[in-house]
């Protein structure tokens, strides 16, 4: 990303519109198309409290150019001005107008795809969930997760470990940032870093996707150990209850899993969320979903917005990029 002048790409379009209220951009190719393109409603990281429709322009713009696909880029309200579920509502709405609005944009209803980096692939992921209970729309065609937070129970698996302090997301920096997102004291984030917010009930139906038996065993060096959640504290779950489960897209259940589109998940070695992918990668392969599966070897956390620049670009985030592209491109 070129952080001090990102430039509109001269052979897009970009509009900034309004979808059923929710500010977006849409980025279009310039050269005529035969037919209907593919539609890519794309919801941007930031822990829901940061990050811009401006910010991903660069991110955006490549998908549109070199997917040669129409890209809905979704300006969601963000917390703490608007709490939770404002974010979710918003891009549902944006994905929804899209859907029945399909041709006004030169999209063909038929391959729709949802995605987004860090938060904003737990939107799409949610998203996705949502949809597949909509008879009385298009199913979407793909969503592209790239290193989503799948869980709020867990901080002590493999990779919350081995990436503690791994720049650019500290572990308890996820659950600092997840207190403040759902706007709860701040002051609950050492209880809910060893589990203490986690009921019985919880444990018992949810274990069987949290645990790290279904992390491959080559994810379980660097100092590893197996933590057991701390004893239960019912206040702290109490304060917490209500975002839990409807936004940990790795607990729905079966029935929607099994019905969700074709995916690409991306997950990173130096991220403390890896280990949320590979455990709703797992469900996703489990419930027979179509999964591309993109490991970046020496990735972290936020490395797509570093693809290009004039001080800071990793090689390894121009891979990540072309892997999106490709996996667009071949829908």
């Amino acid at each position: 990303m070129n952080f001090w002048n990102p430039r509109a790409d001269p052979s897009l379009s970009a509009k900034d519109l309004l979808f059923d209220g929710v500010p977006v951009r849409v980025y279009q190719p310039k050269t005529p198309s035969a037919g209907p393109r593919k539609g890519f409603v794309f919801f941007h990281g930031g822990a829901g409290m940061i990050g811009s429709i401006a910010f991903y322009e660069d991110v955006c713009s490549k998908i549109a150019k070199e997917s040669d696909s129409v890209v809905v880029s979704v300006g969601y309200r963000l917390s703490p001005e608007h709490l939770p579920p404002a974010q979710y509502k918003d891009c549902l709405a944006a994905t929804i107008h899209l859907i029945q609005n399909a041709a006004s944009h030169g999209v063909d209803p038929s391959k729709i795809i949802v995605g987004g980096d860090s938060s904003g692939g737990n939107y799409a992921s949610v998203v996705a969930q949502k949809l597949v209970e909509r008879s009385d729309l298009p199913k979407l065609r793909a969503q592209v997760l790239i290193y989503p937070y799948t869980q709020a129970l867990d901080y002590n698996l493999p990779s919350y470990q081995q990436n503690s302090s791994m720049p650019i997301l500290f572990r308890e920096s996820v659950v600092y940032f997840g207190l403040k997102y759902i706007g709860k004291d701040t002051s609950l984030l050492g209880q809910v870093l060893k589990g203490s917010h986690v009921p019985d009930s919880m444990r018992l139906k949810f274990g069987k996707w949290l645990s790290p038996d279904n992390i491959p065993e080559r994810f379980k060096g660097r100092g590893y150990k197996q933590v057991p959640l701390a004893p239960y504290e019912p206040e702290v779950y109490r304060q917490l209850s209500e975002t839990l489960e409807d936004y940990s897209c790795l607990f729905a259940e079966d029935s929607v899993i099994q019905k969700l589109p074709e995916t690409l998940i991306v997950s990173c070695e130096y991220d403390v969320v890896r280990d949320d992918v590979l455990l709703y990668k797992k469900r996703l392969v489990d419930h027979g979903v179509e999964v591309s599966w993109f490991h970046v070897e020496n990735g972290f956390h936020g490395m797509i917005n570093f693809f290009k620049g004039c001080i800071l670009a990793f090689p390894a985030a121009v891979e990540l990029m072309d892997s999106i592209v490709d996996f667009v491109k071949n829908l």
